[in-house]
This record gives structure tokens, C-alpha cells and sequence, in this order.
């Protein structure tokens, strides 16, 4: 049975979301950022960069929460996560690398400035920069959202499952609150019934280090 480590509220929810969508058989294993359990050695062997998800799935050990759903899709292919046709794929590889890149950049910028780089390190005005930069992005997806319902298609793919979670964590950060698209998308996407937790939530249900 494959593996999923990861901890809610991290990007182990994209890898989370697209398992559930599959009906993928898997265990969860939580690995606890809080309490430095990516620092042993028994997970960094998994992943030396010390960071989650990382799925394990027989002798393969795949980290990037982005190319884990484009395997797991690939894997589940009947279940049409990833596009058959190949210029619908070619759009649903586009707009997760925009998600990962152009989108999730700026936020990992605003978040190492503000609570995750030691305080001498911290520089406000990068934050203020890194925020523009987000809601200029998240302006073109904005126009691209208009009137659809899905980024890719008439369903669910990769794009969404890569995607909306960092839509998410910009919403967290009231970057989106301009975005009317961005924001129905975001109900729709986590009102799924396989839908996994919001950010808020599964920060609020994240256990105290003892």
C-alpha cells in the first residue's frame, strides 16, 4: 500500500486531495514539522531536503507535492485526473506549473519573512513586494476563471488539485479577497465531498508539540 507522509497544513494537501479524488488505497503517515521529525534520519532518507509530502509507493519514493499528483493521476489514469486529450494535458501542465511557480513563490517569500527566517533576516519590504507580485498573477487566473468552472475542461484535473490549495493559502493572506472568480472557485472546489481539509482547519487541528 502506497505511503503519504505529510502534515496538514502544508502542501501535503494537494497530494491528499488528488489520492481521495483517485479512491486511492494509501496510508497516512504524519510527520511532525513542529516537533523537527524531518530532521531524523529515518525521513531524510526519504527526502534529504527534509520537506513534505513524499509518497512511497513500493520502491519508489517520490517528493514535490505538484509532480506527486501528476504521477498519482497518471497511475489512476480511468479516472481521468489527468487529461486524455493532449492539448487539454499540454493546459492542465501549464496552469499547475503557473500555480507553482508564479503563485506559490511570492507566498513562501511572504511567509519566510514573516515568521520563518530568524528576525534579523526579515525584510518587511520584501513581503510588500512579494504581495503585488501574487495579485498580479492571481489577476490572470482571476480573467481566466471567468465563467468557468473548472481551470481545465468541464472536471476536475491536476491543475485544480495543484491549484487550489495555493489559492487557498493566498486567501489566507487576504490576497484574493478582490478576486470573485478565485474566491466561488475556492467553495466549489473544497464543497467536494473528497475535498481535503482547508488551510485554516487544518492548521486549527494541528496537535501541540509535547
Amino acid at each position: 500500500m502506497m505511503k503519504l507522509y505529510g502534515l496538514g497544513p502544508t502542501r501535503s494537501l494537494r497530494a491528499l486531495w488528488a489520492l481521495q479524488e483517485l479512491d486511492a488505497e494509501f496510508e497516512f503517515v504524519p510527520v511532525n514539522l513542529l516537533a523537527g521529525e524531518n530532521r531524523r534520519p529515518d525521513f531524510l532518507r526519504l527526502n534529504p531536503a527534509g520537506k513534505l509530502p513524499v509518497l512511497v509507493d513500493g520502491d519508489l519514493v517520490l517528493t514535490e507535492s505538484a509532480a506527486i499528483v501528476m504521477y498519482l493521476a497518471e497511475k489512476y489514469d480511468a479516472k481521468e485526473l489527468m487529461p486524455a486529450d493532449l492539448r487539454e494535458r499540454a493546459r492542465a501542465y501549464r496552469w499547475s506549473m503557473f500555480a507553482v511557480t508564479e503563485l506559490e513563490q511570492p507566498l513562501w517569500r511572504i511567509a519566510k519573512h514573516a515568521f520563518i527566517y530568524p528576525e534579523d533576516k526579515r525584510l518587511p519590504q520584501d513581503i510588500a513586494l512579494a504581495r503585488e507580485e501574487f495579485m498580479a498573477m492571481a489577476a490572470i487566473l482571476e480573467r481566466h476563471m471567468d465563467g468557468r468552472e473548472f481551470i481545465v475542461g468541464d472536471k476536475i484535473t491536476i491543475a485544480d488539485c495543484v491549484t487550489a490549495y495555493v489559492v487557498d493559502w493566498g486567501n489566507e493572506n487576504g490576497l484574493v479577497d478582490g478576486c470573485p472568480n478565485l474566491k466561488a472557485y475556492l467553495e466549489r472546489m473544497y464543497a467536494r465531498p473528497k475535498a481535503p481539509q482547508r488551510i485554516a482547519e487544518a492548521l486549527a487541528n494541528l496537535q501541540p508539540v509535547a
